[in-house]
C-alpha cells in the first residue's frame, strides 16, 4: 500500500499548499455540483477532500492546482480513476472537454446518519 510520501513523492509539499488554497476558495463539489460542508470530518461521506480531475493513474499531474478540485469524499470514491469525455461542438472544431460531473449518484448522502 502506498503512503502519501510514496504516492506523491516530491509533489507532496505543492499538493498540500494547493489543497489549502482550494479549501479556502472553493465551496462546491467539482463532481456532483452540490455544496461541501467543511464541518463534516473524514470518514463522513460528505467530508471535503481533494479530487484529481485527471487521475494520476491516467497521467494527471499530482499537484498542479489546475488538476485539483474540491469534492465530497464519497463523490471522489465513486469517481475513482474514471474520466468522462463530453464531445465539443464539431462544427466549431472545439477541443474535447474532460469533465466528471455526469457520474450517477447511488445514494442521497444528505440523509446519511453516521
Amino acid at each position: 500500500m502506498n503512503t502519501g510520501a510514496e504516492r506523491y513523492g516530491t509533489h507532496r509539499g505543492a499538493f498540500e499548499k494547493n489543497k489549502k488554497k482550494i479549501f479556502a476558495t472553493q465551496k462546491v463539489c467539482g463532481i456532483c455540483g452540490k455544496p461541501v460542508d467543511f464541518e463534516q470530518k473524514y470518514p463522513h461521506p460528505l467530508s471535503p477532500c481533494i479530487d484529481h480531475i485527471i487521475p494520476i493513474a491516467r497521467g494527471g499531474h499530482p499537484s498542479d492546482i489546475s488538476n485539483l478540485q474540491l469534492a465530497h469524499w464519497t463523490c471522489n470514491r465513486q469517481k475513482s480513476d474514471k474520466l468522462v469525455e463530453s464531445k465539443g461542438d464539431r462544427v466549431t472544431d472545439q477541443t474535447d472537454v474532460i469533465s466528471n460531473r455526469v457520474l450517477p449518484q447511488s445514494m442521497d448522502w444528505n440523509t446519511y446518519k453516521g
